[in-house]
């Protein structure tokens, strides 16, 4: 999907658009699509927020909010990168056959630093991306956010170690968790998330659960649940659901109370988020069953 009118951003001035030749290549579509969601379980949904720890980092007291949460990626933008970059990736660095996607590109080479340079542009952009989707939403409600909270997943960054070491740390399906770090642990459609604050655990090298997870794949999903379940369980979560896919049914996800009792070492709960108004992927309207 793209805008007709897309708003514009400053991170289209960054050097990498010109410099990059594949990062060129994708900048007028990158620019089409700034500020939208995109495909699989990325969404936006309307929701009641209850916060129930003193948020210092915002002075937002205890109490309920009216709240949008986004999940989204680097579009178009991201996607060739890495498509681009894995396949350089495996030509430089020959393994056998049923090894070759644990091919890599090593920092010191003109490659390594090239996608270095591409990849967190890539997470930047995601980042403007989320917030264009709330600048959108909150223009069309003529409010003022009182606070936005963000974090990023699937992605790498330069850290340290307990040691001072300077690592690499990739999480996929893993949200950061430094001591102090906010961030956002969603459940499902009709299921909370929640607000956290990282306790910064070495051991889970400062990180913690992305979401709930899955109980099952997107095509077993598709095969099994039915919809009526799912409209039954949406009506009694009191969520209505704009647009989704079978494949996006609360029940493919593990229960996230459960999922938010196994990390109590690695955050701290500062409040929840109830999805009430839910616009996922897909245009599936789930009709009423008896």
């Amino acid at each position: 999907a793209t805008f007709k009118m897309p708003k514009d951003h400053e991170i289209f001035e960054r050097r990498e658009f010109s410099e990059l030749q594949i990062v060129r290549e994708m900048k007028d579509r990158a620019w089409q699509q700034i500020g939208s969601s995109g495909g699989g379980n990325h969404f936006v949904e309307f929701g009641i927020v209850e916060i129930t720890s003193v948020m210092n980092e915002y002075n937002l007291a205890p109490g309920q909010y009216l709240g949008v949460l986004s999940h989204s990626g680097s579009r178009g933008l991201g996607a060739n990168i890495a498509r681009h970059y894995t396949k350089v990736a495996m030509d430089k660095c020959k393994l056998p056959q049923e090894a070759k996607h644990l091919a890599w590109l090593d920092l010191n080479t003109e490659e390594g630093q090239e996608y270095w340079l591409a990849m967190n542009l890539a997470g930047d952009y995601a980042s403007a991306c989320h917030h264009q989707i709330h600048e959108r939403m909150a223009i069309g409600l003529r409010e003022t956010p009182l606070a936005m909270i963000e974090n990023h997943h699937n992605f790498a960054w330069k850290e340290k170690d307990a040691n001072g070491n300077e690592i690499i740390v990739h999480r996929k399906g893993a949200t950061p968790a430094g001591k102090g770090v906010l961030g956002i642990i969603p459940g499902s459609m009709a299921t909370p998330g929640f607000i956290v604050r990282g306790k910064g655990l070495a051991e889970s090298i400062n990180s913690a659960s992305h979401g709930a997870g899955r109980t099952m794949s997107r095509t077993k999903a598709k095969q099994t649940i039915l919809q009526g379940h799912v409209n039954k369980f949406l009506k009694e979560a009191g969520v209505e659901l704009i647009g989704s896919g079978l494949d996006e049914a609360p029940m493919a996800y593990k229960d996230i109370h459960q999922v938010m009792n196994y990390q109590k070492e690695l955050v701290e709960v500062l409040g929840s988020f109830m999805p009430k108004i839910v616009r996922m992927c897909g245009d599936e309207k789930f009709q009423e069953v008896d």
